[in-house]
C-alpha cells in the first residue's frame, strides 16, 4: 500500500532533534495522532498507542516501497560540490538533461539548525521537477552548535549564488531559481524570497557579485520569525522551549532579549521583517491544524500554521500571492509541486521551449 505522507515525514524526523519530543505519541502530539488515524497499521504491537519511533519505523518502511522516489533520488548527477571551505559547504546537482538552461529548485533541508542532510530532498520532488524540466540541487549549511545565527542564512545565501556564478557549467536559467524545504529549511527559503538582494557588485569576488534572490519559495512547517519576541505576541510562546532557541543566540530561551545586538541579528534572520511589494510568491504547507490550547504539543506550535497566517496576512496587504495550507483550510487550487512549476515554468517559457 503506497501512501503520500512527504508532510508528516519531515515534521517527525525534525522532531528527532528536540530531546522534548522525543517520548512523544498518539497522545501528547497531534501529528502522530492523525498519522494513526490515517495508518492504524503503523502501530506495530497494536496497543492503541503509537509512538514516535513506532511512527519513524513505519514511514521509512512506507518510502522504501516507493521505488520510483527512491530511484530519482539516488541519481545525483554532480555530489558534494564545494562552494565554500566548511566540510557543509557542499551541494549536490540532480540535473535533467535540456538542450536549453533549465530552472532550478534548491532544497535546504531542516533539523532545528543542528541537524538534518541535503540527502533528505524527497524523490518525489525531484522526479516532480524533472517531468517539468527543472533541475534540483540540495545544500548543506552549517549548524549553530557552532556556528550561530544568521550563519545558515548566509550560508544558504553563498549556495544560491555559487550557482549561479557556474551557471553555464551546469546548464542553468539564473533567471529561475526557487527554493523548497521544511522546518528551518523552510524559514532560510523564506528569507531568501524575501532578504533584498545580498550581491556586491564591487566585489573581488565574483561569486559574491551575484544575485540571492529567488523566483518563488514552497516550504513545510515554516517559522516566519526567530525573534522571541514575535513567537511571545503572536501567543506561541511554548515554541520557545525548543532545545534550538538558547543556541540561536547563545542565551536562555526565556532571555527578555533586550540586548540591542541580538535583536538586530534576530531581525535580520525573520523573513517577515523583509517581506515587500516586490518580493516573491510563497506557498505554505503545515501538518498541524489551526488549533492552540495547554496541550498542544512543543512541536505543533513550533510548526503552527499561524506563521503563515500572519506571512499571508502581510502578504495579501502587499498584493503578494500566498497560499497556506494545513488540515481544516480550504486546499489551494495548485499542489506546493504545480506551484514551483506555475512560476519556474510559466506556460509561455514552457511553449517555446
Amino acid at each position: 500500500m503506497r501512501i503520500s505522507i512527504p508532510l508528516a515525514v519531515v515534521t517527525l524526523l525534525s522532531a528527532m532533534h528536540s530531546v522534548s519530543l522525543a517520548q512523544a505519541d498518539s497522545n501528547s502530539d497531534e501529528r502522530i495522532k492523525r498519522l494513526l488515524q490515517k495508518s492504524p497499521q503503523a502501530d506495530a504491537n497494536k496497543d492503541g498507542v503509537l509512538t514516535l519511533k513506532e511512527a519513524q519505523a513505519f514511514l521509512k518502511e512506507q518510502r522504501a516501497r516507493q521505488p520510483n522516489r527512491n530511484q530519482a533520488r539516488a541519481k545525483v548527477t554532480h555530489a558534494d560540490i564545494r562552494y565554500g571551505e566548511h566540510l557543509r559547504h557542499v551541494i549536490d546537482l540532480y540535473l535533467v538533461e535540456s538542450e536549453q538552461p533549465t530552472p532550478l529548485v534548491i532544497y535546504i533541508h531542516g533539523g532545528g539548525f543542528v541537524g538534518g542532510d541535503k540527502r533528505g530532498v524527497s524523490g518525489g520532488l525531484i522526479q516532480a521537477m524533472h517531468k517539468a524540466g527543472i533541475s534540483v540541487a540540495a545544500i548543506h549549511y552549517r549548524f549553530i552548535r557552532e556556528n550561530r545565527f544568521p550563519v545558515p542564512f548566509t550560508d544558504s545565501a553563498r549556495a544560491v549564488q555559487f550557482l549561479r556564478h557556474h551557471a553555464k557549467k551546469y546548464n542553468l536559467d539564473i533567471n529561475r531559481f526557487a527554493a523548497t524545504g521544511g522546518s528551518a529549511g523552510a524559514g532560510i527559503s523564506l528569507w531568501l524570497a524575501t532578504r533584498d538582494d545580498m550581491a556586491d557588485p564591487k566585489s573581488d569576488d565574483p561569486v559574491s557579485r551575484q544575485s540571492t534572490r529567488i523566483s518563488c519559495a514552497s516550504v513545510g512547517g515554516a517559522q516566519v520569525s526567530y525573534d522571541p519576541r514575535f513567537w511571545r505576541k503572536a501567543g506561541l510562546a511554548k515554541g520557545l522551549q525548543h532545545s534550538s532557541f538558547s543556541l540561536m543566540y547563545g542565551v536562555p530561551s526565556d532571555d527578555p532579549f533586550e540586548d540591542p545586538k541580538l535583536i538586530a541579528i534576530a531581525e535580520a534572520c525573520a523573513p517577515l521583517e523583509h517581506l515587500s511589494k516586490d518580493d516573491s510568491p510563497v506557498y505554505f504547507q503545515y501538518g498541524v491544524p489551526d488549533e492552540l490550547s495547554e496541550k498542544t504539543s512543543l512541536g505543533a506550535v513550533v510548526h503552527h500554521p499561524r506563521h503563515g497566517q500572519l506571512f499571508k496576512k502581510k502578504a495579501d496587504g502587499l498584493g503578494i500571492e500566498c497560499h497556506v495550507r494545513y488540515p481544516g483550510a480550504a486546499k489551494p487550487k495548485l499542489s506546493s509541486e504545480e506551484f514551483l512549476i506555475k512560476h519556474l515554468k510559466p506556460a509561455s517559457i514552457a511553449k517555446e521551449e
